[in-house]
């Protein structure tokens, strides 16, 4: 059994635990067009700026890549891999969808009226979140340009990757250590008041060997930074090699504790290698002084 530790780098931005073992051919792999990943502002304002960020399977910032939305625009990522765009002026419902690629993500337009505030404010964070993946922040008056915002972490900045008035996607430093942390937020000369966010990191144990046809195996992880049960989700990127419970996407909850493990069962379907993405699900809470 082998203990295999995912960290982000600054030239390579990983987004989610992905864990990679070694047996298998590089046709294996999903591509790098199949395993882009895009990332939309859950709420946008009509009329305003807002930014998109698409990343690749391995969670690196992808340039270059066009971006179509519902009412006919596209847009292209440039070289950070984000694209900033202007929220289309009827509310409502839109969607963003990858060139050459199935699949569509929502965003909400709101009207001025809905996302208006007399002050920057964070309405909505998570108690918990992953060192080395992306979460949300909710709230008013955030810069729509991502890298006009401000996130700063235990003193450390952190890397907005999307972003509008209303919406962040936040990474979390790079350099920054498991625990609870101050965040604060700002835009311009306005700042929100600060909060707290607990950090973590995930940990893999499983047996690295090739996995065989009809071969069970149980993978591991261990929650590293807090003693409280979170949300697991592990998605199945190598389906053909083994199953994740006969499913792609699986979720289970940490036991909490000391040892603060979940497990998940796979099924080998053939000789090879198997790659899955461990995600924390965030679990949000509303700041002190967001109303």
């Amino acid at each position: 059994m082998q203990r295999w530790r995912w960290f982000a780098l600054a030239v390579c931005l990983t987004l989610s635990a992905i864990f990679i073992f070694p047996g298998s051919s590089l046709a294996q792999k999903p591509s790098g067009e199949a395993g882009r990943i895009l990332l939309l502002p859950r709420q946008i304002v009509a009329g305003d700026r807002a930014t998109l960020a698409v990343l690749d399977v391995s969670g690196r910032l992808a340039p270059g890549v066009t971006v179509h939305f519902s009412n006919g625009e596209k847009y292209t990522t440039d070289a950070t891999g984000r694209a900033l765009f202007v929220a289309p002026l009827n509310p409502g419902v839109i969607f963003g969808s990858l060139e050459g690629r199935a699949g569509r993500v929502p965003t909400t337009i709101l009207t001025p009226a809905e996302a208006s505030s007399p002050s920057l404010r964070v309405t909505q964070a998570p108690r918990i979140a992953s060192i080395s993946d992306r979460f949300a922040l909710a709230g008013n008056g955030f810069c729509g340009d991502a890298d006009s915002n401000q996130v700063m972490m235990g003193g450390k900045q952190a890397i907005v990757l999307a972003s509008s008035p209303v919406s962040m996607t936040v990474l979390a430093p790079l350099e920054q250590q498991n625990g609870a942390v101050t965040v604060e937020v700002s835009c311009g000369r306005q700042t929100a008041p600060e909060f707290s966010v607990t950090l973590v990191s995930l940990e893999l144990e499983a047996d690295s060997a090739a996995m065989a046809p009809g071969e069970k195996r149980v993978l591991t992880v261990h929650v590293h930074g807090s003693a409280a049960r979170v949300a697991l989700e592990a998605r199945n990127l190598a389906p053909e090699i083994a199953s994740l419970n006969g499913k792609v996407l699986v979720r289970a909850t940490s036991s909490g504790g000391a040892e603060n493990i979940a497990r998940f069962e796979l099924l080998g379907n053939k000789r090879g290698n198997f790659m899955i993405s461990i995600r924390l699900i965030p679990s949000p809470f509303t700041p002190k002084g967001a109303a």
